[in-house]
């Protein structure tokens, strides 16, 4: 399970977050300030943190080069500053992203999961579905005598989707993963990929599946053998 810590002085915040978070499956970690969020990352291990620039005892800056200099997870500053100085400092001590309040939750779960696809992109460099392997470093599908050489959105679709087994992406999420926010399709085009990729790995059904989620989107199931 992926684990969040939202470092955040204001507890509205922090509730709102948990309950989003909460709903897409991650685990949530909570800290009020600079100090309580650099204990929990002593104690816990983190996948990503949502940071407050201003907050008590140690603000958000600090706390962000510190998660630089001693971890290696994403870090989305979060603050109602929007200056370019603020952000220029926020880039500089090595936040991945920045996102000024008001913020839509949604479009904060986006950034999330694009954060985290990054990384794990990084940090994994294979996906074993049984016999079916996905190579991220040469985009080859390999397995049971074949290697197949995808159209790169096809790869990347079955790349998010591997990458996390049995959760349920929506067709509005995983435009904004593979194609990004500036796609001016619909989510046809989700549709039409993922018949394609059905069509070209039919034969592998006990390695893994893609599952349509009624009126929600799509799942990739690991096969049992």
């Amino acid at each position: 399970m992926v684990h969040i810590l939202i470092a955040d002085d204001d507890p509205h915040i922090r509730e709102l977050l948990r309950y989003h978070l909460q709903l897409e499956g991650y685990s949530v970690y909570e800290a009020a300030d600079g100090e309580e969020a650099s204990a929990c990352l002593v104690k816990e291990q983190i996948h990503l943190a949502v940071v407050d620039v201003m907050m008590p005892n140690k603000d958000g800056y600090q706390l962000t080069e510190e998660i630089r200099n001693d971890y290696d997870f994403p870090v989305i500053l979060l603050t109602a500053k929007d200056q370019l100085l603020d952000k220029e400092k926020g880039f500089a001590v090595g936040t991945d992203d920045y996102v000024t309040k008001p913020f839509e939750p949604k479009e904060l779960l986006f950034r999330i999961k694009a954060l985290l696809r990054r990384y794990q992109m990084v940090s994994a460099d294979k996906i074993h579905l049984h016999d079916t392997v996905i190579d991220r470093k040469s985009y080859e599908v390999y397995g049971h005598g074949k290697v197949l050489m995808l159209p790169m959105k096809e790869f990347d679709l079955l790349s998010q989707l591997a990458s996390y087994p049995d959760r349920t992406f929506t067709r509005d999420e995983l435009i904004q993963l593979i194609w990004g926010s500036d796609f001016d399709g619909d989510d046809r085009t989700v549709d039409v990929h993922i018949k394609r990729l059905r069509e070209r790995f039919a034969d592998r059904s006990r390695d893994f599946s893609i599952r349509t989620v009624r009126g929600v989107g799509y799942k990739l199931e690991v096969g049992t053998t």
